[in-house]
């Protein structure tokens, strides 16, 4: 959505649905700010994904372009900024998974592939983060929690994880 496309700063504004013709049965998952360059890890809630680029996602028409694949009874969940070295996954089920971040393809578009197995549910956050410095989240009482030995829960892509670390939220975020 370019910037002279946005509504004037007068009056009540206008919703975002009908400047980018979204449809009803859809819900936006993430507004950024372009950056030339800049890399976004897409996610499912099924637990596939994968690496674009953010001017492979640019579009030049109000419909937009779709980049993730989705399954029958998929949603997409995450489009998160790709920094560090490592990918930290959580299910429903508070199973937690880190990989290195080199074990993630970087394509275009497409389904993607399995991040974290689940026998039933699906995955709840993904982020990615700097070994050296830790795995961070917000806990339950808003404080940031660290875990700078995430070893326990190091794996390789497509595994289950093991149980999230004491401390973690109930719902499974990391923010």
């Amino acid at each position: 959505l370019g910037c002279d496309k946005l509504p004037g700063g007068r009056g009540h504004g206008e919703p975002v649905r009908l400047i980018i013709d979204l449809p009803n049965d859809q819900d936006i998952v993430d507004l950024l700010v372009h950056q030339p360059g800049r890399k976004r890890l897409v996610a499912s809630s099924a637990g596939r994904g994968f690496i674009v680029g953010e001017d492979d996602v640019l579009a030049a028409t109000r419909n937009g372009r779709q980049v993730l694949n989705l399954g029958k009874g998929e949603t997409a969940q995450a489009f998160v900024i790709v920094t560090g070295d490592h990918v930290a996954v959580i299910g429903r089920n508070r199973k937690l998974l880190v990989f290195p971040l080199s074990e993630m393809p970087e394509m275009g578009r497409g389904k993607g592939v399995m991040l974290q197995r689940y026998k039933d549910g699906a995955m709840a956050d993904v982020k990615t983060f700097t070994g050296a410095d830790g795995l961070t989240w917000t806990g339950p009482s808003g404080r940031t929690m660290r875990e700078e030995d995430f070893s326990d829960w190091l794996g390789r892509r497509g595994s289950a994880g093991r149980m999230a670390p004491r401390g973690f939220n109930r719902h499974g975020r990391f923010a």
